[in-house]
């Protein structure tokens, strides 16, 4: 009988072990999947000076702060850019590459807060 219980003093830690190693990596993979799609190489990250598009239908890139403006072009979820101004609820963009329909890097427009957001660095510890 004791020869069992040593034998179950080893497994039990050793399994315990392996179980927080599990939930780790699920959580951590969980964690990985809720980042924007565009990587770091694309987007550097700087809260308040960088923003991407968030909203997964095309949102209107304008000459001007509000509706009232024309429009550009389209800028689609995950296009990003430099915050190079902001008036109300309306934000002025510098793009940093081109964007999915084609608006050259370095265009600058407007966008209205509500389909943009910053990027949040992740902190793993």
């Amino acid at each position: 009988m004791t020869q069992q219980r040593a034998k179950l003093r080893t497994r039990v830690p050793a399994r315990l072990a392996a179980s927080a190693v599990l939930a780790l990596s699920l959580t951590a993979g969980a964690v990985a999947t809720t980042a924007p799609a565009a990587t770091a190489a694309e987007m550097p990250c700087k809260p308040r000076v960088y923003y991407y598009v968030y909203k997964s239908s095309g949102v209107n890139f304008r000459t001007g702060p509000g509706t009232g403006y024309k429009s550009k072009g389209i800028l689609h979820k995950d296009d990003w850019g430099k915050k190079v101004g902001t008036k109300g609820s309306w934000i002025k963009l510098k793009l940093g590459q081109k964007s999915k329909s084609g608006l050259a890097k370095g265009t600058t427009g407007w966008v209205s807060k509500s389909y943009v957001s910053d990027c949040t660095p992740m902190q793993l510890d």
